[in-house]
């Protein structure tokens, strides 16, 4: 398999669906859109949920008030619609004149004026909720250890032996933090070290902040640390990270900030803090890098749109209608939704859009929607569900001023007529032929899911069939659907291979979905249920290994269960395949 790195992705199917299950959201649909080059860590298969302490407490975070949110988290409700984590953020640590008090091993100290018991008890009082504990870091090693050179863990080696002084991090509370410099021994010993203690106090959840382009190897080294710690830990990367390394943190971490701070720091506190949390300005502007960074995400891996402040009303700084768009965009975006508001006064507005489990459905399909329409101040998003609906969000972005905002079916994906359902309500809108509109206030969104009424292909992926000794599920190439796409061995009689249903006796269109990165073709004899219907087919080069194209062919099924199979004629191998649609009149 020259020029086509390997990179297995067992049993990623039945790990979704057990973390749907275990979110309350079993009836949700599995992936069937465009991703990439995922982490293989085995977290995050769907986005996670769940809360922050940096918008609401900020600065201030202390055991009690950490264990109030979890408290509301569990009695409100919500963590039964799936929001699970309890996440600290930054202001955890102790500091003096130096930056951070580090402990003998020259990792940051914890405020026990703050955590009296230490962040082990309260990540243990967080799971005795059933919740899961979130923690937070930054890149680098601490000025104190430095200074005063403690050992690091494990190692004859010391802090003045892996740091860069030359350099300092970007650091927003204590400052004062050098770059690790890798190709020393000993500076991933003491990640390592870091991460065995995170793993030892309960840690699910790991944000590490202040990242950019120049802390690749910070996140290299952590990823390996969290994997090492054997320790299930999903690994968060903030904030506003380059698109241009969006490959990079999509192999390394499970999700990633696109953008900066959604906090407006508008507030009447110190440093901005108190109501309102944010305004709609912070918000409309994650619209554009939703829309860049679409096509990087998927299972294992999330376009992050930071916090949601949904929970306490208007005080939030955005109006009832904003505050559902922001919902829906987030959704559509497969965004972590991760609130950022007080649990503890939750508004009865606010909590029924929290607990809209339509909603929720949408954000968990594991599908980040694509713009369509972008014209002034209205937007329309899609998303194709593996069941084949379309789920469509129309926007009016504005401030002042209704707006018709409009789409045809053949925009989204289909031709006809569909039947919809509006998933804020959950009102049947009945059979909608042709095209969709709806007038709406300044800041309004209408959500549908939209189910054609012609029969809709089923799809079926490669990396849910088998395939002969060999072969792999890789994920290294961009666009693909589901969780990765077949990768055949290079040999004459390679294979792969579905397993598709028929509704009743009959032709069917097949079509399959394959790359081709080469400039030689790569033919191949497609078979149904043994029989040869397509001998020595044509896939010729698509341009590249993220270039897919469709081959169509139309065949005769049996009722019921069937076997098509996909195998190589020469030494080159299969193309790479994606996935197999299936459609019957």
């Amino acid at each position: 398999m020259t020029g086509r790195p390997r990179r297995l992705r067992a049993l990623v199917s039945a790990a979704t669906g057990l973390a749907l299950a275990t979110a309350g959201l079993a009836a949700l649909s599995t992936a069937g859109a465009p991703a990439s080059y995922a982490s293989d860590n085995g977290q995050s298969l769907r986005p996670a949920m769940g809360w922050s302490t940096w918008s609401f407490v900020r600065r201030t975070p202390t055991e009690a008030a950490v264990k109030a949110q979890a408290d509301a988290m569990a009695s409100s409700g919500l963590s039964a619609h799936g929001f699970v984590y309890i996440n600290l953020d930054d202001f955890w640590q102790k500091c003096d004149s130096n930056g951070f008090v580090v402990d003998s091993y020259g990792r940051w100290a914890v405020d026990t004026a703050k955590f009296p018991d230490g962040i082990k008890a309260l990540a243990d009082y967080v799971h005795s909720k059933g919740l899961k504990f979130g923690f937070y870091v930054t890149p680098g090693i601490a000025k104190n250890a430095v200074t005063k050179n403690t050992p690091i863990e494990g190692t004859s080696y010391h802090a003045k032996d892996i740091a860069d002084t030359t350099k300092t991090e970007k650091n927003y509370n204590c400052k004062n933090m050098y770059y690790l410099d890798y190709s020393k021994p000993g500076a991933q010993d003491f990640v390592n070290s870091w991460a065995r203690q995170f793993a030892s106090w309960g840690v699910d959840y790991l944000k590490i902040d202040g990242v950019g382009a120049a802390d690749i190897p910070d996140v290299q080294a952590w990823d390996t640390a969290l994997r090492a710690t054997g320790r299930p830990i999903n690994f968060a990367l903030s904030n506003n990270l380059p698109v241009a390394d969006a490959t990079t943190w999509k192999k390394l971490a499970n999700s990633w900030r696109t953008q900066g701070d959604v906090e407006c720091y508008c507030g009447p506190g110190p440093n901005g803090s108190g109501y309102p949390l944010t305004d709609w300005s912070h918000v409309s502007s994650r619209f554009t890098t939703a829309a860049t960074w679409q096509q990087y995400a998927g299972p294992g891996g999330w376009n992050d749109l930071d916090s949601l402040e949904i929970g306490n009303g208007d005080k939030a700084g955005l109006t009832a209608d904003q505050r559902r768009s922001a919902f829906t965009l987030w959704s559509m975006a497969s965004s972590p939704l991760l609130l950022g508001t007080d649990l503890t006064a939750l508004d009865a507005t606010d909590k029924a859009m929290l607990t809209n489990d339509r909603l929720i459905a949408v954000d968990q399909d594991g599908v980040a929607a694509a713009r369509i329409v972008s014209s002034g101040v209205n937007q329309v998003w899609r998303k194709r569900e593996a069941n084949g609906d379309y789920v469509v969000a129309l926007f009016n972005t504005g401030t002042s001023g209704s707006s018709t905002v409009s789409v045809n079916w053949s925009q989204v994906g289909f031709s006809g007529s569909a039947r919809v359902t509006d998933l804020w309500s959950g009102a049947d809108l009945g059979n909608v032929s042709g095209s969709y509109s709806a007038t709406l206030r300044p800041g309004e969104t209408r959500l549908i899911r939209a189910r054609p009424a012609s029969s809709p292909a089923v799809r079926y992926e490669a990396e849910n069939g088998t395939w002969s000794t060999g072969g792999t599920v890789d994920s290294n190439h961009l666009n693909f659907s589901g969780t990765g796409f077949v990768n055949t061995a290079n040999a004459v009689g390679a294979y792969a291979q579905f397993t598709v249903d028929a509704a009743a006796a009959g032709n069917a269109t097949l079509t399959l979905r394959y790359a081709n990165g080469t400039t030689t073709d790569r033919p191949a004899d497609l078979t149904v249920n043994g029989t040869v219907v397509s001998a020595g087919r044509s896939f010729p080069g698509t341009g590249s290994w993220d270039t897919w194209a469709d081959a169509t062919l139309t065949v005769p099924l049996n009722a019921g269960a069937n076997t098509f199979r996909v195998t190589a004629t020469t030494a080159n191998g299969a193309a790479n395949l994606d996935y197999l649609d299936l459609t019957q009149p």
